[in-house]
């Protein structure tokens, strides 16, 4: 393996960026924090140190827990890390050349987005707009025979979702999809265009109702406790299908 192997760097760097993804998901309800806010125990409020903050290395070494007050930490930023780590390897196997950087980008991103989503139910505006942008951009530089077919998938990714949030809320009283993934399919729709988006949608809702059923089995939920974040699940389908291309039939 020679060390100057383009796939060494995104590879080597992915636990750091999914560190500063973990931050940006965790307070994505405090878009500010993110710039400003500094990296403390959330139970004792004692500032983290750099031996603190080093990608899954630090957090084994404490065995989860703050070295100031001993009490568990969580597991969600060692395992947004490995999930970045994970997502360059995989864009590694998949990809190559300049292609490798806007896989990891748009992977960094989708999971960013999927954490958030988790987290908080939220598909923040200052991710879903750019990435819907990116789409655009990418399809215009690598596939301009076909952009009209991204701009349809933009198009028709809105408003599809947008019809199906208000359609629920009109015969059930309550809101069933949020805009917030009105938006991200939209984005989905700039990346894989429109001849993609039923692919997308056919993984998120299969891998969201396995999902579902892994965690909670086959009983009816009470009204209220059946809400799954449906955006996560919708960021690894356009994954999958930026990478593959549309599942095919026969």
């Amino acid at each position: 393996m020679a060390a100057f192997d383009p796939w060494v760097w995104p590879v080597a760097l992915a636990p750091f960026v999914g560190s500063f993804l973990g931050v940006v998901a965790k307070r994505a309800e405090s878009p500010r924090a993110i710039v400003v806010g500094r990296s403390a125990c959330p139970h004792c409020g004692a500032r983290l140190g750099v031996r603190d903050l080093i990608p899954i290395l630090s957090w084994v070494a404490s065995r989860g827990r703050c070295r100031h007050c001993g009490k568990a930490i969580g597991s969600f930023y060692p395992a947004v890390e490995l999930a970045a780590l994970i997502v360059a390897i995989w864009a590694a196997l998949a990809t190559e050349g300049t292609t490798l950087w806007i896989a990891c980008g748009l992977g960094w991103t989708l999971l960013a987005l999927a954490a958030s989503d988790s987290e908080h139910y939220l598909l923040p505006d200052y991710l879903t707009l750019p990435l819907a942008i990116a789409g655009l951009a990418f399809a215009f530089a690598f596939d301009r025979p076909d952009f009209l077919d991204h701009v349809i998938g933009l198009a028709a990714g809105l408003f599809v979702i947008i019809g199906i949030h208000y359609l629920y809320k009109a015969l059930r009283g309550r809101e069933g999809i949020g805009l917030g993934d009105a938006k991200l399919f939209a984005a989905t729709g700039a990346w894989v265009s429109w001849t993609g988006l039923p692919s997308v949608m056919l993984l998120a809702a299969v891998s969201g109702l396995a999902y579902a059923v892994v965690r909670h089995g086959f009983k009816r939920l009470p009204s209220g406790a059946e809400r799954i974040p449906f955006g996560a699940f919708l960021c690894f389908g356009l994954w999958v299908v930026w990478l593959y291309g549309p599942i095919g039939i026969g």
